[in-house]
């Protein structure tokens, strides 16, 4: 008899802590526990870029689909949006990246670092008599010391140690090279002490210091009029390294919170509405059994939601749908239980034994 018992009083904890976790304020320790909304119910925007695969051999386009992908979803998940989905597609005839991106409100923000290709390059002094093939900077032309040899980007300040407030809180990028990267640019430093290096990102000019020494430990610094926010993005872009091939905007669309939380309401609505008509008819259909079978659905659905915030799982309007199926497949499991239990009492089985062979059987 104690075995019952325990598993009823285990059952009323779990249920009290399931509570507390869904209950929309925080409640003892569930600090900040919400439901994760997708896109289509949080809102925010979806960004569609076609890739260009024409100099791409077909054996490698696979690769090269899947290295967007990832790209984008370092360059996003550095941004610290919650819950982006970026997934690859077709649109027609044409290999996409779909970016969803919940809750962002800054949109143009994340369309700049995303279509960034950020091709690091370091250019050196041309020779005498010789024009370099950027019309930016005719006097230098590309080396071969470039991103792939880049090993880590960080934001620093200038004269950081330095008395001046106005000196010491200049921000600029810091750039660590790996073993090949250090190699060249000890080359570098060594063949043009006293000149010009100019850094170049996406065949744009972002600086150029001049070597004031033989650098051998494989650090360099971007420095210029940066804003410490500009200096960030710059930063993430680096670490997050090139696009494999180009890519373009082709679909932009914008979801707005207040269609999000209508479908809300109206899902939960329609839940709540469908719970308690199954209610009605499996306590009128059935009394106890049915009773007993709607109290274990309020802790089926408190349950799931629960672990929906706690996982965390992301919910979609889909999902919503999917989650509200799912009640109804439940009953589905009772009807089909009671209705064999019935079977067994009009056979003369004792209730006991019915109830036993109701749910060995029901299958």
């Amino acid at each position: 008899m104690k075995r019952p018992w325990l598993m009823l009083v285990g059952i009323l904890i779990l249920a009290g802590l399931a509570g507390m976790a869904v209950w929309p304020r925080d409640v003892w320790f569930f600090k900040n526990v919400q439901p994760h909304l997708g896109l289509d119910l949080q809102g925010g925007t979806q960004l569609v870029y076609s890739l260009d695969l024409t100099t791409i051999p077909d054996s490698d386009q696979d690769d090269s689909i899947e290295g967007v992908r990832t790209v984008i979803e370092q360059r996003i998940n550095a941004l610290g949006v919650s819950e982006p989905v970026i997934q690859s597609s077709r649109v027609g005839e044409t290999n996409a990246v779909i970016v969803e991106l919940p809750g962002v409100k800054d949109v143009n923000q994340a369309k700049s670092l995303i279509g960034e290709t950020a091709q690091l390059e370091f250019w050196k002094p041309a020779p005498a008599g010789e024009t370099g093939p950027n019309p930016l900077m005719p006097a230098f032309i590309p080396s071969d010391l470039t991103g792939a040899d880049l090993k880590k980007a960080s934001v620093g300040f200038q004269n950081a140690g330095s008395q001046q407030a106005s000196l010491a809180n200049v921000p600029q990028v810091e750039l660590q090279f790996n073993d090949t990267g250090r190699d060249k640019f000890k080359a570098l430093t060594e063949q043009f002490l006293g000149q010009q290096i100019a850094i170049v990102l996406d065949d744009q000019p972002i600086s150029a210091p001049t070597v004031q020494s033989v650098i051998t430990d494989g650090s360099a610094i971007i420095s210029g009029q940066f804003s410490l926010e500009e200096a960030k993005r710059l930063t993430i872009a680096l670490n997050a390294g090139a696009l494999p091939v180009p890519i373009e905007l082709i679909e932009e669309r914008t979801i707005g919170a207040t269609l999000g939380a209508q479908s809300i309401q109206e899902s939960l609505f329609a839940g709540a509405v469908g719970l308690l008509l199954i209610a009605i008819f499996m306590i009128a259909y059935y009394r106890l059994p049915g009773l007993l079978a709607t109290v274990a659905l309020v802790l089926y659905t408190l349950f799931s939601l629960a672990a929906f915030e706690l996982i965390p799982i992301t919910l979609t309007l889909a999902g919503l749908a999917g989650f509200i199926l799912s009640i109804g497949m439940a009953v589905d499991a009772n009807i089909l239980i009671f209705e064999r239990m019935r079977e067994e009492l009009k056979a003369g089985k004792p209730l006991n034994l019915a109830i036993d062979l109701g749910f060995k059987r029901a299958l």
